[in-house]
């Protein structure tokens, strides 16, 4: 079902190019509340421009806009939640490549701005490397969860530095109690917690181009510093005395269950590293802020390595070309065209120039202020990797892992999958 979004009479042109009003479809993975805040910045641009948009949903995007390409029927905008999708796309001549000086914009005025860059380009058809997509509403994945009073109560201090976090997890110890709840338990999934880990440990102990290669695996993934970073996991999950249940309950415990020790008493753990969506898992009536609160995964002091975030996110990109669409893509870069969103629900950005006070949700103020102070971000590592990599050996991998198999046996049998899929 469509959704349309129209304003008679153009308030203004974004280029010098409109000559007059378009039809713009944007298609994207939105449903619900989602769609409802989308809908509203698109209803903004409409009234800015005097385009006439529509916003169409689907929780089957990936399949559906591959269709749609192939058929010659694609929407003008496609919202990614993968760029590993985008790339292929651009390999394949689906997409367009962004105006020249939108890589140098977001240079400028987005937090990390390379990385964004980065992300957003992809060779084309000819084999030349263009920016296509652009990133629009982002997630952040290196947060540590705890409860304040239990903090103020045992007399800790949030930890700014790996260093003295994993100090403090020895002081907890030394104290009578676990710092860490750890799960990987997710059905089918089950595994892909610790992957997050291993992302978080990769861009806390390489540069970011020693991740990429990972990622690209342009460097296998037996490369002895990625074992390390399995391994620096592993320094975590792998110690009875730091987790919750021991490490034999790693693997079995459910993600959606493994944050429940925080708030039990006395608490069976003190810290929990997860993303910004954990908070639906907490017992019910949990005030983010109050009840919970969570900061920065922290960095090694001692490897100037920076702030690096690693998260997750949607790009943007042409997939059928016309004026509008540029105009779209002019658009999200206007500060208005993330307020809108950040005045509602379940945005956050990297963009320098927003008024961050319009958040509606301190908690959410407090996750894009991390995301404004990273010096690098990453996408989720697995979610580029080839599906029976990321979202397969992956995982499983990880599950042997946390029972007790040898890091570098576990790299060596995802190396082995990952060959196979050549």
């Amino acid at each position: 079902m469509k959704f349309a979004l129209y304003a008679g009479v153009a308030s203004m042109a974004l280029t010098a190019g409109v000559a007059q009003a378009e039809q713009l479809t944007v298609f994207g993975p939105w449903l619900g509340p989602d769609q409802e805040n989308v809908e509203k910045v698109l209803a903004a641009f409409a009234e800015k421009s005097g385009h006439d948009v529509r916003y169409v949903g689907s929780d089957s995007f990936e399949q559906q806009i591959l269709v749609d390409a192939e058929a010659g029927s694609a929407p003008n905008i496609a919202v990614f939640p993968q760029p590993g999708l985008a790339a292929d796309f651009a390999s394949r001549g689906f997409l367009t490549p962004l105006k020249d000086g939108t890589g140098d914009w977001i240079r400028e005025n987005y937090a990390a701005g390379q990385s964004w860059v980065d992300l957003g380009t992809y060779a084309g058809a000819d084999g030349a490397d263009n920016l296509y997509g652009f990133f629009y509403k982002v997630d952040v994945k290196s947060l540590v969860w705890f409860v304040p009073e239990n903090f103020e109560d045992a007399g800790y201090e949030v930890p700014e530095t790996m260093e003295e976090l994993k100090a403090l997890s020895e002081q907890i110890v030394a104290d009578g109690g676990t710092p860490w709840c750890i799960g990987l338990g997710s059905g089918g999934a089950t595994g892909w917690p610790a992957t997050d880990w291993v992302e978080d440990m990769m861009l806390r102990t390489q540069t970011p181009d020693v991740y990429d290669q990972w990622v690209a695996n342009e460097i296998p993934f037996t490369d002895e510093r990625v074992v390390a970073a399995i391994e620096e996991f592993g320094a975590f999950a792998r110690n009875d005395a730091l987790v919750a249940g021991g490490a034999g309950a790693v693997a079995s415990t459910d993600f959606r269950d493994s944050p429940k020790g925080l708030f039990s008493s006395p608490p069976q753990c003190y810290m929990h590293r997860q993303a910004s969506f954990i908070p639906a898992f907490f017992p019910e009536g949990t005030v983010v802020g109050e009840d919970a609160d969570f900061f920065y995964f922290p960095a090694y002091a001692e490897k100037d390595l920076g702030s690096p975030v690693l998260g997750a996110g949607t790009v943007w990109a042409i997939t059928n070309e016309n004026e509008a669409a540029h105009d779209l893509i002019a658009y999200l870069q206007d500060p208005e065209a993330h307020e809108i969103w950040m005045a509602l629900q379940g945005f956050l950005t990297p963009h320098k120039g927003v008024d961050t006070s319009v958040f509606s949700d301190p908690t959410l103020k407090k996750m894009n202020d991390i995301l404004l102070s990273a010096t690098t971000f990453r996408f989720d590592g697995s979610d580029l990797m080839p599906g029976g990599v990321g979202a397969g050996s992956f995982w499983t991998g990880m599950v042997d892992y946390a029972g007790g198999k040898d890091a570098a046996a576990v790299a060596a049998d995802i190396q082995a999958s990952w060959d196979a899929l050549k």
